[in-house]
């Protein structure tokens, strides 16, 4: 009876051994959602910094010099072509004006005496009581007078300018900046500051630059055969403003400069915006976004893809579901999309989601819905 209880608990001693040392049995593979890569035609966005300017920006500056008398506009004041802006003491240049045509006066008696001279020896010389010679004398001075009563003309059209210069109007229409000078204050032609700055902003123009690689990618698209071909063809562009807003009308970009700078090895081009309201001023700065189109470019959701050691990594699943991180080379983006252009092509699969957890050459189960939920991403 005791060698049978010794058998039975060897038996189950054994059996338990054996419970412990079996493997346990596999987990069930993941179910993930699977992207079948695409090829498709997309824009891509890219802002360029840019500078904004009016359409004219010009300097007033005084013609002559003189005490500034009156000043009839104040800063930041919208004035038009014509009006008066300031005035500069105009007496010096009113007796000016009296000195030139006294002159003037003075070169017609003669020229007049001169002529006469002239009428009292014709007869005289016809008839020889006086020589030729004296005749000749007279016309010189008439000639000489008349050259006189010219030069004085000139002279009293000058000062009539200088007269002129004293009034200080406006060469177009648009908004005065700053007033360095006041009222009273001494002012010349020499001067480096000037009276004030004028722009005329019903239309702004906003310049940016393109790097070399950019602008070759940007012109190679539109059609032409020269860039002013090119111009012709290219879409409107959006000008973004300091606070991240787009401007409420669109530009056209109508200048591309005549070679790259060898500083910055950048070619600047300008997009012209109208501004009726005024809302921009020269000086503003803000951001030009340019579209780029790129046809049948793969395109892989950034929520498919994670980034090692600046790198960019997806899951491809292989035809035994079994998973291979591989690295992408990344061209653009488009919202939420990245644009591959080496890495994956076209008809492979990527794993969609849950990526943070896999390990290479782990097996999944993937989605039947996947391609759904792929798309789903891909539009937003």
């Amino acid at each position: 009876m005791k060698k049978v209880t010794f058998l039975i608990l060897s038996a189950i001693f054994f059996i338990s051994c054996a419970d412990k040392n079996a493997a346990p049995p596999p987990s069930a593979a993941p179910q993930l959602p699977v992207l079948s890569i695409t090829k498709e035609d997309v824009t891509t966005e890219t802002e360029y910094p840019a500078s904004i300017q009016g359409s004219v920006d010009v300097e007033i500056r005084p013609q002559v010099s003189g005490n500034l008398e009156r000043v009839l506009v104040d800063e930041g004041a919208y004035v038009t072509k014509g009006q008066t802006l300031f005035k500069i003491n105009e007496r010096p240049f009113r007796e000016q004006l009296n000195n030139a045509l006294a002159n003037l006066h003075a070169a017609e008696a003669a020229s007049i005496n001169a002529q006469l001279e002239v009428d009292k020896l014709k007869p005289l010389v016809q008839n020889k009581v006086v020589s030729d010679y004296q005749l000749k004398t007279a016309k010189a001075s008439q000639k000489i007078a008349a050259a006189n009563i010219e030069q004085a003309k000139a002279m009293v059209e000058s000062a009539r300018i200088n007269l002129g210069y004293t009034t200080v109007k406006a060469p177009v229409s648009g908004y005065i900046g700053r007033l360095p000078k006041k009222q009273g204050s001494l002012v010349s032609a020499t001067d480096i500051e000037p009276l004030t700055t004028l722009s005329d902003v019903h239309e702004v123009f906003v310049y940016f630059s393109l790097g070399e690689t950019d602008f070759i990618k940007f012109k190679s698209q539109y059609a032409g055969n020269t860039i002013g071909d090119k111009i012709k063809n290219l879409p409107p562009v959006t000008l973004i403003l300091a606070d991240n807003n787009p401007f409420s009308k669109s530009g056209k970009i109508d200048m591309v400069d005549g070679q790259f700078d060898k500083t910055t090895g950048a070619i600047t081009l300008r997009a012209t915006f109208p501004n009726a309201n005024g809302t921009l001023r020269s000086g503003n700065t803000g951001k030009i976004r340019l579209g780029i189109n790129h046809n049948d470019v793969i395109l892989v959701p950034q929520s498919a893809t994670v980034e090692m050691q600046d790198k960019v990594f997806v899951f491809t699943v292989n035809k035994e579901n079994k998973v291979s991180k591989m690295p992408i080379t990344i061209v653009g983006k488009s919202e939420t999309n990245y644009l591959i252009s080496d890495g994956i092509k076209y008809g492979d699969q990527i794993v969609l989601s849950g990526i943070d957890k896999l390990q290479e050459g782990q097996v999944i189960q993937p989605k039947k819905a996947a391609k759904e939920v792929a798309q789903i991403i891909n539009k937003k």
